[in-house]
Order: structure tokens, then C-alpha cells, then sequence
């Protein structure tokens, strides 16, 4: 019921760029292997400035995707079902020519369990530790295919490559997690159970709130989250005038629902209430008509008069 996410990656800089019909993948477990990488060099950069990447020999061309360990990271090995967050660098291994870049902006978050990852992402990163400093050299077969990039100026058959800092790799949460709230007795009461739509139960002879309401019922311990990010989440939504359940996340074949928050891609309510909140809470929203679907409801389930109720539990930002 929710309006749908249309990307697949979190920043505006990759958005459509690194989803393509995935492959089974690998990581390169021998990090000292010779690789078609190893005289191709880093230098310079900043948090604001892209360091430079410099492919030798030009054109570089692999038929496998290959890393090359510079910086080994001292942080948790990527198992390759993290979310997780980079600063990156695209460079056309063809004649070195940078493609994209995300330094001196927000870093980019990738979920690698998503089906639509570029395959060489995946299997660049598999069995990497958070910390690392990467170079990947991605085939047309993991990168852009047979049809290549024409957006970013990459051919179907040009090799690109991945400078990658690896920031962080994070678990998402499978629900939420942290200090129970108690919230007021004249709003709804809300029985979870782990998998299944929750059961939301209305108070006999109130009336809704004419104001949308963000009431904590477990405030979670991760970080808060900022919009623009993509959260990771579970929810039920139900009728305020018989408690009758509209949608769960629940129903999904993913057993969760994932959208960019803050950004006019959901229900006003949930742009609104949920940035600011931490990272394993537990979400009551009360919301009226004008911050849900307005006037005009999403029939047949939900007119323009109903007062819709969420239970939602935030599981990862990114």
C-alpha cells in the first residue's frame, strides 16, 4: 500500500547505476595473488578530494573480476550479506578515465543481499575486511553487460574498475531491538511477533488524533536515521475505525520492506517520523488523512476519511 521504491542503491550518484540482473559471486581469498591490478596506482585524496587512480597497462582488460588488496582494514570480514557503506571511486579501465565518484559527498550504501547488485561488487568485496582500501576490476559479465553504460560513458566491452574504501558492514537487525517505551493509554496497543503481521488494537470510544503521532514503543540503540537514507523495515498497517489490518510487511516474499525515507517516495507520515528516530525502534504512527493518502485514499481498502495505524520496527538505515 506503501508508494514503492523506484532505486536499488542509496546515493543520487550510483542511483541506477549498479543494479543489473545478478550472478552467483566469490570473493578473490588470496589477497597476495598476482592480479591484472598490480601496477595500476593510487595516490592523493582527502574526505573532500577523490584520490587518483592511474590504470597501467592501458587498455586494461580482465575476463574475471579481480581485487587487489592496497590498504588491508583491520575491522570485521564482509560475509557478503552486510549492508554496507564505501567511498568509491569508477574508473573506465579502457583509458583511465574517472567515471563517478562519491568522495566530498555522502557515503554509498550497498546491500549485498540485494538480488539486483552488480555481481563484481558482491565479489569484490566477499571476504574483505571493513577498514580495507580496494581496487576491482569488473569484466562486462559483472559490471554493465553486453549493453555496457552509455549514461557513464562505458562501452560493451571496456573493463571498469572499483577504487573502494570499505567504512563500515552492518547486519540488519531481524526486529527491533533496545528500551521499551510506555507509551499513553488513549493510543493504540500492538502485539509483535517475529515474522508475522502484528495484531494493533484500537481503544474503545477514542477518537483519533487529527494529528499525526510518532510514539516511540522501543527506542533502539542504533544510529538515527537521516533523510536520503534507504531503510531497511517491517510494518503493519491497520484501520483506526475497526482495527482491521490494510498491509503488512509480513506478506512479502522478503518478509520486509525497504524504500529511501525523507524523500517523498512514502506517506508523509513516514518522511516525517521516522528521520530522527534510532536504529531498532519500534514505531507507533497514528496518521490522519492529509500526512496518509488524502482525500482521495488508496481504495478499495482505505477511504479518504480513515485514520491509518503503523507498528513499524527500523532495522537498517543506510
Amino acid at each position: 500500500m506503501l508508494k514503492r521504491r523506484t532505486r536499488t542503491v542509496s546515493t543520487a550518484a550510483l542511483a541506477g547505476v549498479l543494479a543489473v540482473s545478478a550472478l552467483s559471486a566469490c570473493g578473490d581469498k588470496d589477497a597476495a595473488k598476482p592480479t591484472a591490478l598490480d601496477q595500476t596506482t593510487v595516490s592523493g585524496g582527502s574526505a573532500d578530494e577523490a584520490p587518483k587512480v592511474e590504470v597501467k597497462p592501458k587498455p586494461l582488460k580482465v575476463t574475471e573480476t579481480q581485487t587487489r588488496v592496497v590498504k588491508d582494514g583491520d575491522g570485521a570480514v564482509v560475509k557478503g550479506n552486510e549492508i554496507v557503506s564505501l567511498k568509491y571511486v569508477l574508473v573506465n579501465g579502457k583509458d583511465g578515465s574517472q567515471l563517478d565518484t562519491n568522495f566530498g559527498k555522502p557515503n554509498l550504501g550497498l546491500n549485498l543481499g540485494d538480488a539486483n547488485l552488480l555481481p563484481g561488487i558482491k565479489k569484490g568485496l566477499a571476504n574483505q575486511k571493513v577498514g580495507s582500501r580496494l581496487l576491482v576490476a569488473m569484466p562486462p559479465k559483472d559490471a554493465f553487460g553486453e549493453q555496457g553504460n552509455a549514461d557513464i560513458k562505458v562501452a560493451a566491452d571496456d573493463t571498469v574498475v572499483f577504487l573502494m574504501d570499505v567504512v563500515s558492514a552492518t547486519t540488519p537487525l531481524k526486529s527491533a531491538e533496545g528500551k521499551a517505551v510506555n507509551p499513553p493509554k488513549d493510543l493504540p496497543s500492538v502485539k509483535v511477533q517475529e515474522g508475522k503481521a502484528a495484531t494493533i488494537t484500537i481503544p474503545q470510544g477514542e477518537k483519533p488524533p487529527t494529528k499525526t503521532v510518532g510514539q516511540l514503543l522501543i527506542e533502539g540503540k542504533g544510529k538515527k536515521v537521516e533523510a536520503g537514507q534507504t531503510v531497511r523495515v517491517t510494518y503493519t498497517g491497520a484501520l483506526w475505525k475497526n482495527g482491521k489490518n490494510f498491509d503488512s510487511s509480513a506478506n512479502s516474499p522478503e518478509g520486509y520492506f525497504e524504500t529511501v525515507i525523507g524523500q517523498k517516495q512514502v506517506i508523509t507520515a513516514w518522511d516525517t517520523q521516522l528521520v530522527g528516530k534510532p536504529v531498532g525502534s519500534r514505531v507507533l504512527l497514528v496518521v490522519p488523512p492529509k500526512d496518509g493518502y488524502g482525500a482521495a485514499g488508496s481504495p478499495p481498502k482505505i477511504s479518504g476519511t480513515d485514520t491509518l495505524v503503523f507498528v513499524v520496527d527500523i532495522l537498517a538505515a543506510y
